[in-house]
């Protein structure tokens, strides 16, 4: 079978770009090339700065005939009728095939569509998908109307046999394959010819041209590990930017520099940062002292000098971007020193939202909330307030503005020159996190208290102006924000009734917006510990009564129409988060399902405990055969209750007895439920569920032995109240109507 070789050769492709082009190509071509009924044994894709490769082995030579058989018009229909019929499929009169239906006599046709070569396929399958490639930017050039990265040189397509190689014709926009590329941009001999993708790949590396971005990665690390090594230093990792590295060259020169004196007194995060930010360094570090002492640089190419030329230029420029970074430094230190009020006061002139307020306004809802928090996570809230109201002072720094990924971190070194405690400058640095699945939590109570406020804030914030998420697009991170929150709380296994702080919070951001001002102070003022002692409604008419003379106005009956209707959705959010997050662990939606009913849901410790022990008893066999029981005992007992038009909740008497399996259902029953209950209220869900496990038998034996709706009455009743003790029990742990048999 014959091996197809592409190569598309261009102007530099972005790094970024690089890996997702090469994917595109091969997802392009070869869907394509099965689509036409050419399938292959394997597909590699490559990509280099300069050359997106696709190489297939095991192509089909020709795509195979196919036979198609068409159902047409009854025999005997009007002439219009079959002579659409055979234009349709190109057939003539007489190739019509008359069968025997049971809706009578039926012309068919049968069409064969003949193979086509694999050059054909190729060549127009190829056009396509050069024409329409999704590049996320790119350019048109000359008079055609062909649009690439950037302009786009060259075409290869070839295919190659044991009998050798053949073009694979095509054209686009005057760009006419042929069976030639070139190697490295400075290094390279010129065009030359090649005749797969074997003979391709040597050639190119003759040229100086690594061809998979995998090797070229592990060839700088390689290169970097072991000059650093040699010095007794160490390369800081980061996969990103080696990643991207890779994409800038197609010969890579590992070179190794020096970082002038004056700047290593510099953080390793700021020295970091702006060498890979503005030249694409890797930091090398001394892991005696953990300062950045040196740097690695990756030339796409060798001289004669080894690199001094180079190393000597970018030593140059990074002397100017350090500088800068220094300046950076000392000013904000100088600042910092002070207590860094200035930063926080100017923060009082960045606006968050333009329907959220200020920077400023937003950390003092942030540094109220936290301080509420206090208790929960134990902490003192008058640290935990001042760490709040400091922990993003940092936004308003030079170095931050220069590099915005470095907020938080450099809130920790600021708070440490201001003077402040250990625990203010952590949750300076920590309150952010954790930002992804992988992140770190925080576990400091200080950092965790003003962390929750700052997602709790946002979330309210954006849910109280109606922003939220909707399908794929979530441009605030609200999912990232919720997940936030059901990290620090299970993993710091926190006791935190959402309700109430978010109702708090939304009711500080709708005073936000209200043209009240005496209404605003009013909704400000101790809203916690009202709705901790009266609810959301009652906390809003007591409070805003409190501080207002008359009846309530229009804007607080519709405050309390709003505010609940918006909490129980945003609870349903972060319901929903909780889901994503425990599908990891296997607990499955209708399980979840089953807990949310619950009272407590918004404690999401206690959902979540809820939630394991029920999934762990249901994989047993006698939480997989309860559960069968109490669906049969819910659905006789719900079909009577809606025949009867009465509940059957109470009454069941053990003296109304009839059958020895019902007396033992009744003794089971009275021996556990008490233990059950004092379970359930200990929120000691596993001993729970092991009451009800003893449940098991006692109920399977009931229903094989009894017939609940017997033709006593009396008896009847009676069994379907110990219906009803059953369904109380086990509905008791968790809503079982919600979880799939």
């Amino acid at each position: 079978m014959p091996d197809l070789l592409i190569e598309l050769f261009s102007e530099e492709i972005p790094a970024r770009m690089q890996a997702r082009a090469a994917e595109d190509l091969k997802k392009r071509v070869t869907d394509g090339l099965v689509e036409a009924g050419l399938t292959y044994a394997g597909a590699h894709a490559f990509s280099t700065p300069r050359r997106l490769t696709l190489a297939l082995e095991g192509l089909l030579g020709e795509s195979p005939t196919i036979k198609e058989e068409r159902k047409g018009p009854k025999v005997g229909a009007p002439d219009k009728a079959i002579e659409g019929f055979l234009r349709g499929t190109g057939v003539s009169r007489e190739d019509l095939e008359e069968r025997d239906t049971p809706k009578g006599a039926v012309y068919f046709a049968t069409i064969t569509k003949p193979g086509r070569p694999a050059p054909e396929i190729v060549a127009k399958v190829l056009e396509d998908t050069i024409r329409n490639f999704p590049w996320p930017k790119s350019m048109r050039w000359g008079s055609g109307p062909l649009r690439w990265v950037r302009p786009l040189h060259s075409i290869l397509c070839v295919i190659s046999d044991d009998a050798g190689h053949k073009i694979v014709p095509l054209a686009v926009d005057g760009i006419v394959s042929g069976d030639t590329t070139e190697g490295h941009r400075f290094m390279g001999t010129g065009r030359f010819a090649v005749t797969g993708f074997e003979d391709y790949e040597a050639k190119l590396k003759r040229d100086h041209v690594i061809l998979s971005a995998k090797d070229r990665a592990e060839h700088i690390w390689h290169d970097a590990a072991n000059m650093a090594f040699a010095q007794g230093l160490e390369v800081v990792e980061d996969k990103g930017l080696l990643a991207e590295v890779a994409g800038l060259v197609e010969w890579p020169v590992v070179l190794l520099g020096d970082i002038a004196e004056d700047f290593l007194g510099l953080p390793a995060e700021v020295l970091q940062t702006s060498m890979k930010e503005h030249q694409k360094f890797f930091s090398v570090r001394n892991p005696k002292t953990d300062r950045i002492e040196k740097f690695i640089t990756v030339a796409n190419r060798e001289t004669a000098d080894h690199g001094a030329t180079i190393l000597a230029g970018n030593q140059k420029v990074l002397f100017a971007r350090l500088s800068d970074a220094k300046f950076f430094w000392e000013n904000d230190i100088r600042v910092a020193r002070t207590g860094a009020q200035a930063w926080i006061d100017s923060l009082n002139n960045v606006t968050f939202h333009n329907k959220l307020g200020t920077q400023g306004e937003r950390i003092a809802r942030i540094a109220t909330l936290a301080r509420e928090l206090s208790g929960i996570v134990g902490a003192d809230a008058d640290v935990i307030g001042q760490a709040a109201r400091f922990a993003k002072a940092d936004l308003s720094s030079e170095m931050v503005y220069e590099f915005p990924e470095l907020q938080g971190l450099m809130g920790r070194y600021y708070a440490a020159a201001a003077g402040l405690s250990d625990e203010i400058a952590a949750a300076a640095e920590e309150h952010y996190s954790p930002l992804g699945p992988s992140d770190d939590v925080p576990t400091a109570p200080v950092s965790v208290a003003v962390a929750l406020a700052d997602k709790l804030d946002t979330l309210t914030g954006f849910w109280a102006i109606d922003e939220k998420p909707t399908g794929s697009k979530d441009p605030y991170a609200l999912r990232r924000a919720a997940l936030g929150v059901i990290r620090l709380v299970l993993e710091n296994d926190l006791r935190l009734p959402l309700d109430a702080y978010a109702d708090t919070q939304l009711l500080r951001h709708e005073a936000y917006q209200s043209d009240d001002e005496k209404l605003a102070r009013a909704l400000l003022e101790d809203l916690s510990d009202e709705i901790a002692d009266h609810g959301i409604l009652g906390a809003v008419r007591r409070t805003v009564k409190s501080a207002m003379e008359g009846d309530l106005n229009e804007y607080l009956e519709e405050l309390q129409a709003r505010v609940p209707d918006t909490s129980r959705d945003l609870l349903g959010f972060f319901h929903d988060r909780l889901k994503v997050y425990l599908r990891d662990e296997g607990i499955r939606h209708d399980v979840i399902d089953a807990c949310i009913e619950m009272p407590g849901n918004d404690d999401l410790n206690l959902l979540v405990k809820r939630a394991r022990a029920l999934e762990s008893f249901l994989r047993t066999e006698d939480g997989e055969n309860l559960l069968q029981g109490f669906k049969r005992a819910n659905n006789i007992l719900t079909q009577a209750e809606e025949k009867d038009g009465v509940e059957y909740s109470f009454g069941a008497d053990v003296k109304f007895s009839e059958d020895d399996a019902e007396k033992a259902l009744f003794a089971a029953l009275d021996a556990h439920e008490g233990a059950i209950e004092a379970a359930i209220a200990a929120e000691d869900f596993a001993a729970a569920m092991a009451g009800m496990a003893e449940l098991r038998a006692p109920i399977d034996a009931f229903f094989e032995a009894v017939q609940v709706n017997s033709e006593n009455e009396v008896v009847r009743r009676n069994r379907l109240n110990l219906l009803s003790r059953i369904r109380k029990t086990c509905l008791g742990v968790a809503d079982l109507t919600r979880v799939e048999g």
